[in-house]
């Protein structure tokens, strides 16, 4: 494997460790995340992902470790100052607002870098809310575009089937014009079909400039997408490397894969 330059980590979780009460989640886990790439972190059921994925996000906090962005500490943060920061997630389950539009959704997205005015400046200059709002909804659709879902713009996000829905989820996410997203399971209840649009999807997403940190169980989606993978079983690392090199190492093989790839 290449070695990482120092300027080329994005996020850095260093010696992170999660307790609940007596049971250890996670233990001592290191995982880098470099700029521009798409990371995925797989493992059992149990195995501790989500945790991960809710201390870098900052759900939880961590009981031992570290987490940077970049040079700046991250771990003690709240999640509004997390996703302030640049850092946006999705979850196993779809979370949207189900009686707004599809384009709606999305435009709620952009609330971290959208103006989108106070009341002093709605009464003192309309011209400039307005043109705001416009800005919002065309970039709103933009990202609908690159998600290829523009032309569900104005349907209720509740009428949309799962993998729409996902798919809807998606698209406000990068709405926020995040640095890092964060993707829990998004393959999850894809046909294959649609799995296969997910890959060309987020391969646009990093084209753009987003870097993408995944969970995911579909190993076939992984091993196409994924410049880096690491594996945990129950709460620690155990292997890190390209999807070659993961897909044949015997200790990933025993644990979670149970075959080569």
């Amino acid at each position: 494997m290449n070695e990482t330059k120092a300027d080329d980590v994005l996020l850095a979780a260093r010696g992170v460790s999660k307790d609940f009460g007596g049971l250890r989640a996670l233990n001592k886990v290191d995982i880098s995340v470099k700029r521009g790439t798409i990371t995925t972190l797989i493992g059992p059921n149990g195995a501790g992902k989500t945790t991960f994925l809710n201390i870098v996000s900052g759900t939880y906090q961590p009981s031992e470790g570290s987490v940077f962005l970049r040079e700046k500490r991250i771990d003690g943060l709240s999640r509004h100052d997390i996703a302030a920061l640049g850092i946006v997630r999705t979850f196993q389950l779809t979370k949207l607002f189900s009686e707004m539009t599809v384009l709606e959704n999305v435009m709620v997205g952009t609330h971290h870098w959208a103006r989108r005015g106070t009341l002093p400046r709605t009464l003192v200059n309309a011209r400039s809310v307005r043109a705001e709002e416009s800005e919002v909804r065309h970039y709103a659709l933009e990202m609908l575009r690159l998600t290829d879902m523009e032309k569900l713009a104005y349907k209720r996000a509740f009428d949309l089937p799962h993998g729409q829905q996902r798919l809807l989820e998606l698209s406000r996410a990068i709405a926020a014009r995040p640095q890092l997203v964060l993707l829990d399971e998004p393959a999850a209840g894809l046909n294959p079909a649609e799995e296969d649009r997910l890959q060309g999807i987020l391969k646009a997403i990093v084209a753009r400039g987003t870097t993408i940190f995944l969970i995911e169980h579909h190993m076939r989606l992984v091993m196409n997408i994924s410049d880096e993978v690491h594996v945990l079983d129950v709460g620690s690392k155990i292997a890190e490397g390209t999807p070659k090199e993961i897909g044949s190492n015997p200790a990933v093989v025993r644990a979670y894969l149970g075959k080569e790839y």
